[in-house]
């Protein structure tokens, strides 16, 4: 066997490692956000409203901003490879008793431990790239990996709605508890040992707000998600109520939002490449625009449709843009100042879908759509007045 031939065959599991940690990102957030899609059919089966239904979006969200610093902290020196494994079974737990669940307590608890799960995992596996596969291949690997995160962010919502149209809301879970067994047998095939030398220690976890451009980062990102998920979480009922589409034509419209967020995806990659600066104060604006026209043009079907489109292809782009400026304001991407990343990241989800409910529930689901733009115009003024970084440190990103 020659030199080249040598080099294949040891890359070929590394690979398949790096597919299994981003197959489980994949499942991971597509259980995340399940319930934005099946939001009426458990409002319905289990007699709550919808804002209180959209707890089974916030618990876990708190539940992950805990654990990510947490868990990370707390496996100390343990290897990478059993946590993840421990972190699968606990995914697979969630999902079983959210099918079974007989009330809607017993789901608020699935999905708060749920929580635990998806929070560890962010901040264990975001990561793991640099660990899998060679140093000249860490950027291809970490692309995969949130990849895997982006993907099951886009679809989540989409496929609740489908399964749930078709066969009811715990037909949607029977599916990702499926979804989540061969994540985790893939995970037992797949993933090599991954031994830790030096434990997390507390004040890793504050690398990110050592410098200006970490915390304007942190800010915007708060905003922008809090105003994301304070409307998209709540986009089912009012397409239904508003612009007036069925359940299958709206499981097809939010399955056009995933399709087109992935090409934004790939467009938001490019973009940051390039100038991360703008590109994030792009699709932050590209998602307040439409959010805030869609009261006075929701009830137009055509119109409708165009701003869904126009906010999925910049939702996709958003989270690529801020995992690249994230990184550049932590270039060693160490577990703990991903922990942190993690943590704002489900807190703002947590946040932005609890008070879309309080806005829904006390003055309607249009108030919902501009309170979520008037945040993202704050995480844009937020990025224009404090994300310049200093010239050495752009410098310093440009040729890294």
């Amino acid at each position: 066997m020659n030199r080249n031939e040598n080099s294949r065959s040891t890359q070929a599991p590394a690979w398949l490692a790096v597919l299994s940690v981003a197959l489980s990102a994949t499942v991971f957030c597509t259980t995340e956000f399940l319930p934005v899609g099946l939001l009426r059919y458990i409002s319905h089966g289990l007699a709550v409203n919808e804002g209180a239904a959209g707890m089974m979006v916030s618990a876990p969200g708190l539940l992950a901003a805990i654990a990510a610093p947490a868990v990370t902290v707390a496996v100390r020196r343990v290897d990478r490879r059993r946590v993840l494994q421990g972190l699968g079974m606990i995914l697979v737990a969630s999902n079983l008793v959210a099918m079974l669940a007989p009330n809607f307590l017993v789901l608020v608890l699935a999905r708060a431990l749920f929580g635990i799960g998806i929070g560890g995992f962010w901040a264990i596996g975001a990561g793991l790239g640099a660990r899998l596969v060679a140093e000249r291949h860490v950027g291809r690997a970490t692309s995969l990996i949130f990849a895997g995160v982006s993907l099951g962010m886009l679809i989540g919502g989409p496929a609740g709605a489908l399964i749930g149209e078709l066969a009811g809301w715990r037909a949607a879970f029977g599916a990702a508890l499926a979804m989540s067994v061969v994540a985790l047998l893939i995970q037992f095939a797949a993933l090599p040992e991954l031994r830790v030398v030096q434990r997390i220690r507390g004040r890793d976890l504050l690398g990110i707000l050592a410098t200006r451009f970490g915390r304007a980062g942190l800010a915007a990102m708060t905003l922008a998600l809090c105003g994301q998920f304070a409307t998209y979480t709540y986009v089912t009922p009012f397409l239904a109520t508003v612009s007036g589409f069925d359940g299958k034509t709206i499981s097809s419209l939010l399955l056009g939002y995933t399709l087109i967020g992935l090409f934004g995806n790939f467009f938001g990659g490019a973009g940051a490449q390039r100038d991360v600066r703008t590109t994030l104060l792009a699709t932050i604006l590209f998602i307040a625009l439409p959010v805030a026209a869609l009261p006075a043009i929701g009830i137009h079907r055509i119109s409708a449709i165009a701003a869904l489109a126009l906010w999925g292809v910049s939702y996709g782009a958003m989270p690529v843009a801020l995992q690249m400026w994230m990184a550049r304001a932590t270039p060693d991407m160490r577990e703990g100042g991903m922990a942190l990343f993690v943590a704002v990241f489900q807190i703002s989800i947590a946040l932005g879908s609890l008070a879309g409910g309080l806005i829904v529930d006390h003055y309607g689901l249009f108030d919902a759509m501009y309170s979520g733009s008037a945040l993202g115009v704050l995480a844009m003024l937020s990025i224009m007045l404090f994300g310049r970084p200093a010239r050495a440190a752009t410098e310093a990103a440009a040729g890294s």
